[in-house]
């Protein structure tokens, strides 16, 4: 063996350098405000999450976080009733949207990315898309005249929709991958499009319900899965729901067996919604969530908390930092504990190498669904609503030190001088 080969069969047993996540921001909520799981959104109980228009300051606590952590991707609630002036198949509404369009501008001007949310549960009023309810021609053509109003940023990016559940998800396959091709053949730069599964896009069942290998069959006109990211929610209360006070699970194991399911399909994922309260057994499970996640950002790519914008302080899930109006903003515990420390307060390297993973071991309410746990037994699933609890203390954050990477990062570029030497 030469000593270059010697050397680089050392690499698989070299360290992993696990750094910052790529993709790391907030969910502004407020536009989906009162939308209920069957797809009914009324407009009278909108909050616009912006102060221009009597709502929070989310344009402010949009550019609190860029500047203190870096974050660089946000979500951006609305509704489909909202987007058209609850004209199904219609326009987009030039007030409505007009509005929509101040806050996801107020989001681009961050610079960072910018997740255009539409929180119809895959429904309009009851009716599924492609199943009964609006056809995927007009669910298309939804996605069309959006991807025209920004048609060259690569900063917008779609989540095609919030949480499907109780579909056939081999026809929701099919349904996403007319939305592809609507904004592929819209856009003029390659979007993200992130893209959900059944029953609430739950990572821990996505692979039982059937959502990863349907939605494996989704491609780009081209038959690539570039920028094509698989889109994964999960709480951490007794049923996922994100309405009770106590967490009960780490969901280390459900994230465990998505990781190795994604890397040996090659593919990546983003975690556009994910949330705790401030109940003490959250800072232990949902902070070690955050850091298993962060050890796999070789696949997991984004991770985007719930919520803020015009959820109030008290709010169960609240993440909306303090604010006097005077443009300072100070973050709850939950945020500085469990998300800037786990994913780090300012970008790194991203990972070298790749591993087997080890395990140890939504938001509005009326109606609940029943689909399989990834244990085939039922379990009854609610999305999690608006409602108030008391918080932590607030506090300020710190940077934490980089040095253990540092170190990783010293080890992995010494083997590979040498590797280069010896060649």
């Amino acid at each position: 063996m030469r000593p270059a080969s010697a050397l680089l069969a050392l690499l698989p047993f070299a360290p992993t350098v696990w750094g910052r996540i790529k993709y790391l921001g907030v969910a502004l909520a407020g536009i989906d405000f009162g939308c209920d799981i069957d797809g009914s959104c009324p407009l009278d109980t909108v909050q616009i999450p912006l102060s221009t228009h009597g709502g929070p300051d989310g344009e402010g606590q949009m550019k609190h976080w860029v500047k203190n952590y870096d974050m660089n991707m946000f979500r951006l609630s609305s509704t489909w009733q909202f987007l058209t002036n609850d004209n199904l198949g219609g326009k987009l509404d030039k007030k409505n949207f007009g509005i929509f369009d101040e806050l996801m501008q107020a989001c681009l001007d961050t610079g960072a990315y910018c997740i255009i949310d539409i929180h119809n549960f895959a429904r309009y009023d009851g009716g599924i898309i492609g199943q009964g309810g609006p056809t995927d021609e007009v669910f298309a053509d939804l996605l069309t005249q959006l991807t025209k109003k920004y048609p060259d940023n690569e900063k917008v990016a779609f989540g095609l929709m919030n949480e499907p559940h109780d579909i056939d998800i081999n026809r929701w396959g099919e349904t996403c991958q007319v939305a592809v091709n609507a904004i592929r053949a819209a856009e003029t730069t390659d979007h993200m499009i992130l893209l959900p599964g059944t029953n609430f896009t739950n990572v821990e069942t996505f692979i039982i319900t059937g959502s990863a290998d349907a939605l494996h069959k989704v491609t780009n006109p081209d038959g690539s899965h570039d920028n094509l990211f698989f889109d994964f929610h999960k709480y951490l209360d007794e049923n996922n729901s994100g309405t009770h006070e106590t967490c009960t699970t780490d969901n280390v194991e459900a994230y465990g067996r998505m990781a190795d399911w994604l890397r040996e399909h090659d593919r990546k994922a983003i975690i556009s919604e994910s949330g705790a309260t401030m109940d003490e057994t959250c800072f232990e499970r949902f902070c070690r969530q955050n850091e298993f996640i962060n050890e796999n950002i070789d696949v997991f790519e984004g991770f985007i908390g719930w919520g803020a914008g015009a959820f109030a302080e008290d709010y169960l899930l609240s993440l909306t930092p303090k604010s006097d109006g005077d443009g300072t903003f100070v973050d709850n515990r939950l945020m500085t504990e469990c998300i800037v420390k786990p994913f780090g307060a300012k970008a790194q390297a991203k990972p070298t190498t790749t591993k087997k993973t080890t395990t140890h071991h939504h938001t509005s309410t009326k109606a609940t669904s029943t689909e399989p746990t990834s244990t085939g037994t039922s379990s009854t699933i609610t999305s999690a609503p608006p409602q108030p609890t008391e918080t932590g203390d607030s506090e300020e954050v710190t940077e934490d030190s980089a040095a253990a990477s540092a170190g990783v990062s010293f080890f992995t570029i010494l083997l590979s001088f040498l590797i280069i030497t010896f060649m």
